[in-house]
């Protein structure tokens, strides 16, 4: 129980640093000079961080489709972080790094 625990804790604090990176990259694509460009970006921001903060519930409170819901935020943190990745602007490129660090703990949680 120990190790689904730290497993837990892992996967929980990538997912609320994604959720910040995700919201800090969203609010930062709306200020863009053509935010409109950056229309895919937002979204993703916006799917990433719910989604994120989605499992990070689902663990906390042990629930039995945690697994699952960890295995649907790691496909959205790619996503994301693939878009994000496309971009110049720091702000993506952070946000870029943490989706795919949190896509990686959610893999590994869920397996």
């Amino acid at each position: 129980m120990c190790f689904v625990k730290s497993l837990y804790e892992e996967c929980i604090e990538a997912c609320r640093e994604c959720l910040e990176a995700c919201n800090h990259c969203f609010d930062k694509c709306l200020m863009e000079e053509d935010a409109g460009m950056m229309a895919e970006c937002i979204r993703l921001d916006r799917e990433c961080a719910e989604m994120c903060g989605f499992a990070v519930q689902a663990m906390t409170r042990n629930s039995p489709y945690a697994e699952d819901i960890c295995k649907l935020c790691a496909k959205v943190c790619e996503a994301c972080g693939n878009e994000c990745s496309l971009h110049k602007h720091d702000h993506c490129q952070l946000c870029a790094e943490s989706c795919f660090k949190c896509a990686e703990a959610c893999r590994k949680m869920a397996s």
